[in-house]
């Protein structure tokens, strides 16, 4: 496996489910947890062996799969058991095709059909968005369309997590080129498309402007090239207009392009503290960032992880008004160790911490301004009425 730091790793939430996650819309089901690179190396994921696996929730969970392999029996199935009885609230073990289905969603890469869909309030399930030059799009499925079934399953009523899930098919199988069925309707039209799955891309990075010239960034999760794509967006800017950073719904990602995308905005300066296993480090912001444009980060109960990291930074340092509802309140760090037959455990080995000292697990961020429940539309609209108090006062 490549070198990657990693603070938003999947969750597992049963076995023969794909992979946790929702990365750059693009929904593969669930919630995200997280981990950290090896203690003294910030810059670099931990090495899977003894260096990544000090702790003693790691060489009881090693040592039980060990123990199964010796036996003859499943490795995975005692080390999920043994992630059970610790206790860890975000401890999950991973097969090696989902936990190399997570890489590639990091690195902005998915294998799949190129939908984005949601469940509507009578549990219809409706395409929100098809992918352009997708297998989707190819075949001429549009936003819109409802979704009755995947491979012959019918998916009403069902949580979007697993329609998803019957999409992508199984991490360790369904790769490029397998196909899948879905069953489709429009108006009074009934139809099914057999659809073959392919990698895709997709850009976790989005800007537009606001009819006033304020700039809005949107960063669904931290995946590989985010940070640079952020900075282009902040030099793209107009200079006599403010930014709104969208964290909404953003679960997290990788801690290198989180604090990457802190120095677009900070000129240096510390970013977070963290531990592993006792021992204290510190992540910091390269210097030269903008720090003179108004700058305003939307939040809401799905910013997790990296995300909360970067919304803490930039609170605590006094460089943005943080607008939205209380955050998610990840703030654990999980660090991963191979085990037996190829899985991988990650294991919550530490806690990081806002500039100011704050701890983020289990509380959140609390926004300057809270606004509630209020639509997605409401929220930037306060949000570019801050901005322009903000560009007064200065």
């Amino acid at each position: 496996m490549s070198g990657r730091d990693l603070f938003c790793p999947p969750r597992r939430i049963r076995r023969g489910a794909t992979l946790t996650l929702v990365f750059a819309g693009v929904l593969v089901a669930g919630a995200a947890t997280g981990s950290f690179p090896e203690a003294g190396q910030p810059n670099r994921k931990p090495a899977f062996g003894p260096a990544a696996t000090a702790t003693t929730p790691h060489e009881d969970v090693q040592k039980a799969a060990a123990e199964a392999a010796a036996d003859g029996k499943s490795p995975m199935e005692a080390a999920e058991r043994a992630v059970s009885r610790s206790g860890d609230r975000w401890g999950a073990v991973y097969s090696e095709g989902e936990y190399q289905e997570f890489q590639e969603a990091l690195d902005g890469k998915y294998t799949g059909v190129g939908l984005w869909a949601r469940r509507e309030q009578d549990g219809r399930i409706e395409v929100t968005r098809v992918q352009p030059g997708s297998p989707a799009d190819r075949a001429g499925i549009r936003k819109g369309d409802r979704l009755t079934s995947v491979d012959g399953s019918k998916v009403d009523g069902r949580p979007v997590t697993d329609v998803v899930a019957l999409l992508r098919g199984d991490a360790d199988d369904a790769a490029a080129g397998t196909t899948v069925t879905l069953g489709l309707e429009r108006g009074t039209r009934a139809w099914s498309e057999k659809l073959r799955r392919a990698s895709l891309s997709t850009d976790s990075v989005s800007v537009s402007r606001l009819p006033g010239g304020v700039t809005v960034i949107k960063i669904a999760a931290f995946t590989k090239g985010s940070g640079d794509a952020v900075r282009a967006a902040v030099r793209q800017a107009p200079a006599d207009a403010g930014i709104i950073l969208d964290l909404r719904g953003n679960s997290g990602g990788l801690v290198t392009e989180a604090v990457e995308t802190s120095s677009a905005f900070l000129d240096g300066g510390l970013v977070a503290t963290y531990d592993v296993d006792g021992a204290q480090r510190s992540l910091h912001a390269d210097p030269g960032g903008a720090t003179a444009r108004p700058l305003v980060a939307l939040v809401d109960g799905g910013t997790m992880s990296a995300a909360e990291m970067l919304t803490g930074a930039l609170q605590d340092r006094g460089r943005a008004v943080v607008i939205g509802s209380r955050t998610f309140g990840k703030g654990s760090i999980q660090m991963p160790t191979r085990l037996p037959g190829g899985s991988v455990a990650e294991l919550t080995v530490g806690h990081y911490r806002t500039p100011l000292g704050h701890s983020v697990d289990g509380r959140g961020i609390t926004p300057d301004l809270d606004v509630g429940q209020a639509d997605g539309q409401a929220a930037v609209e306060r949000a570019e009425t801050v901005l322009g108090g903000l560009g007064d006062a200065d």
